[in-house]
């Protein structure tokens, strides 16, 4: 990993010797490899948590679906609270509603 201050480099490769197009291809080309790694790497962790679930008799599948629910509701008194409308109201949306606040002026 570069300090701070100091461009990572790979050992033994001098980019001043590149123009501005090669150095751009190559950068597309990193870039490339990169979502690459990360795609492998997603999909073999992936299956190494469905495995671990299968061999506890959990539905695997059910653990790596759905995405995070988008908030519904956010205090106007401290806009980071945040809440989905789902499960339990917090404490924030509890005392809003008992001074005289409805959910819809809560709506984000």
């Amino acid at each position: 990993m570069a300090k701070p201050g100091k461009p990572a480099q790979a050992p033994g490769v001098d980019l001043s010797d590149y123009n501005l197009g090669e150095l751009k291809g190559l950068l597309f080309e990193v870039g490339q490899a990169i979502r690459e790694h990360h795609r492998r790497d997603v999909a073999e962790a992936r299956e190494r948590i469905m495995t671990i679930a299968r061999g506890a008799g959990l539905p695997a599948e059910k653990l790596l679906d759905g995405a995070a629910v988008l908030p519904r509701y956010r205090n106007p008194d401290d806009p980071s609270q945040t809440w989905s409308g789902r499960g339990r109201q917090p404490t924030w949306v509890a005392d809003a509603l008992a001074s005289g606040r409805t959910l819809d002026q809560l709506k984000s």
